[in-house]
């Protein structure tokens, strides 16, 4: 891989996996799932990453349209959704899931169709990944950046479905204190994900402010 890739996959990589917290979902997921059988977890699963990896995709590839459309700023939606991940990534480093709290009434109202709702969004496809997959396409500025960042998304809710498959194992491998130490650090990752993020939308904006001042004054 060309070396001013591998930092880009590595950052893709680190920031949707925090953002997507497959981790995070699995004591959720089991909750939502409590008395049905393997065969119909992996069935829910499965759809609900198929579901998120496609609303992503959506995302990413109509991002520029959406800036256009409503008149969005490039370095304006960073600044937003540094403020997002940065959000989800300091209630991470308490140990709160932050993607949804159940009810026992609201679990019987998913049961349904769980997979779509709220397990593949907002669950596995919040607005942190949102926010942080239409960034990095404007940020993925030749045709293998581009590429990498698909396979990256692709790569991680095929990690989600096979954590996600095995929840029942790996919490009582983790057990609580292990989940919690996991959620912990990649809170503070995505939270210097975040700050980085606002930075860099914050800099040109103040750079024009100061351009402008300097124009205005005698």
């Amino acid at each position: 891989m060309d070396t001013g890739l591998l930092p880009f996959a590595l950052l893709c990589f680190t920031s949707f996996f925090t953002l997507t917290n497959p981790l995070g979902t699995m004591p959720v997921f089991l909750t939502m799932t409590n008395g049905m059988t393997e065969k119909e977890r992996r069935a829910i699963v499965r759809r609900a990453t198929i579901v998120a990896f496609l609303t992503l995709m959506v995302f990413i590839f109509s991002g520029q349209f959406l800036f256009k459309f409503f008149g969005i700023s490039t370095n304006g939606f960073r600044i937003a959704g540094g403020v997002i991940i940065f959000k989800i990534g300091f209630d991470m480093l308490q140990a709160r899931y932050t993607s949804l709290r159940l009810k026992d009434e609201e679990i019987k109202t998913y049961a349904n169709d769980i997979s779509i709702t709220p397990l593949g969004i907002p669950m596995l496809c919040g607005p942190g990944a949102i926010a942080n997959a239409i960034v990095l396409m404007q940020d993925a500025h030749t045709i293998e950046m581009k590429g990498v960042l698909i396979g990256v998304v692709a790569l991680i809710y095929l990690f989600a479905f096979f954590m996600l498959s095995a929840s029942t194992r790996l919490v009582k491998v983790l057990g609580e204190t292990g989940n919690n130490v996991m959620m912990r650090l990649m809170g503070l990752i995505l939270m210097v994900i975040a700050v980085e993020c606002f930075v860099s939308g914050a800099q040109p904006i103040l750079v024009d402010i100061l351009k402008e001042g300097s124009l205005t004054l005698p």
